[in-house]
């Protein structure tokens, strides 16, 4: 008989797994994401699937944490990894290292997914957005102290108000800290308090230079402020969710700065007229007054002999008043004693004096009409109580006698063929009962 390898489950699994990870190192697979999950571990699990097939697949923490997108249920991708086999369950699976949306960038799918949960939850909707101030005396700008656009929001910022006061915070505009520094900067000056608009922006660049500006942070961080904010990231065609959020979006920084700032000549030119448009309304004003007075004093006369005819008038009302009141009150004072005598007429508290007399004659009679009921009532109670007592099965026992019933079906035993040897019975007396065995029976003679 030649001899035989006889592997087990584990072993058959473990080199199964040892081959398919050797040969499939690194394969490269095109399919559609479905069943997704993303337990609290951080890994996410899912089925990768053509037309015809499926394979299971995993992406560890690490690689889940680095992708610029989020997965979703019917996504088409582009996936690389290792294919190894689960050996608890002895199901082969692939290991993602790489994931891309086909047909799509990871940025632009990123972009468009985050547009449209930050739309979902309103940070996008146009009541939020608010108008800059017209008159503002001091701007923020959160943007990078090198670049071109601050010196070019400065020089516009200047020459347009010299004596608007302006604080940079200096920022980052590109790489991976720059995000966060740019939602801290923005939160900073909302603490500070003391501007009224802000610049948040940078110069032209690529996509991926924009990118901090669709960043999460900072989209929220926009759309969290207080104070108004103009966004203005990159050139015209350049467009970023922090356009979205902003209150006012201008095509590059140097029109973010004409936006807020007001032309102070012009400013000065226009309160000139202010005031000389005042100047005149206030003597016309005047004049008008001055006539209207004199028109006035003209009738004074007029109008104190009307004011003295009106008062003789008030005097009478006043007369007849006074006597309609007292005559008013003077019925209701008749119209009460009356009432009052009547009342006491029929008072009920003479009424109730006269019935509690009776009160207590009526509670004798009652008692001892209660009492001859009873008396009636308990004589044919006490014989019927000693006729049953008579004819009471405890009366019986009380005389010596017992009731004998089967185990366990309580049947009294009337005839010595109900029960057999060895059976149980329950002897009932009067106090208590008896668990008995039958040992013999014995049949009484005939009579």
């Amino acid at each position: 008989m030649s001899s035989r390898r006889i592997l087990t489950v584990s072993e058959l699994t473990g080199l199964v797994r040892t081959s398919l990870e050797t040969d499939f190192a690194k394969v490269w697979l095109e399919g559609e994401i479905s069943n997704l999950r993303a337990p609290g571990s951080g890994h996410l699990y899912c089925t990768l699937k053509d037309s015809s097939s499926q394979i299971r697949a995993v992406i560890f923490r690490p690689i889940a944490l680095r992708l610029r997108f989020g997965l979703e249920d019917g996504l088409h991708v582009i996936v690389q990894g290792r294919v190894t086999v689960y050996e608890p369950r002895g199901e082969y699976q692939i290991i993602l290292e790489h994931v891309e949306p086909k047909g799509r960038g990871a940025q632009q799918l990123a972009f468009e997914q985050l547009q449209r949960r930050l739309a979902a939850e309103g940070l996008f909707d146009l009541d939020r957005k608010r108008p800059l101030p017209a008159f503002p005396r001091a701007v923020g700008l959160v943007t990078s102290q090198a670049g071109a656009a601050v010196r070019d929001m400065i020089t516009v910022l200047h020459r347009r108000c010299p004596i608007l006061r302006i604080i940079l915070v200096p920022v980052s505009v590109q790489g991976d800290d720059s995000s966060e520094q740019i939602a801290s900067a923005i939160r900073s000056l909302n603490e500070f308090g003391q501007v009224d608009v802000i610049i948040v922006g940078r110069g032209g660049g690529s996509l991926e230079d924009l990118w901090s500006f669709n960043d999460e942070r900072v989209v929220r961080a926009i759309a969290a402020s207080s104070i108004p904010i103009v966004s203005a990231v990159g050139h015209e065609t350049d467009i970023t969710l922090a356009d979205f959020a902003a209150d006012t979006r201008a095509p590059t920084p140097s029109a973010a700065a004409e936006a807020v700032a007001p032309v102070l000549s012009e400013i000065v030119d226009r309160l000139g007229e202010w005031a000389t448009r005042c100047t005149q309304a206030m003597r016309r004003r005047c004049d008008d007054d001055r006539q209207q007075l004199d028109l006035m004093c003209a009738d004074l006369a007029n109008v104190q002999f009307r004011v003295l005819k009106d008062m003789q008038r008030v005097d009478g009302a006043v007369v007849q008043m006074r006597q309609a009141v007292q005559d008013v009150l003077r019925q209701g004072w008749e119209r009460a004693h009356a009432l009052r005598h009547d009342l006491i007429g029929g008072s009920p508290e003479a009424r109730v004096r006269y019935s509690m007399a009776l009160v207590p004659q009526l509670l004798l009679r009652l008692e001892q009409v209660m009492r001859h009921r009873l008396s009636r009532g308990t004589q044919p109670v006490r014989s019927c109580l000693a006729r049953l007592h008579a004819l009471s099965p405890l009366g019986i026992l009380g005389r010596g006698y017992s009731i004998m019933e089967t185990v366990p079906s309580h049947e009294v035993v009337r005839d010595v063929r109900q029960v057999a040897v060895g059976q149980e019975v329950l002897a009932r007396l009067a106090n208590g009962q008896l668990r008995c065995t039958v040992k013999e029976t014995l049949s009484e003679p005939s009579v």
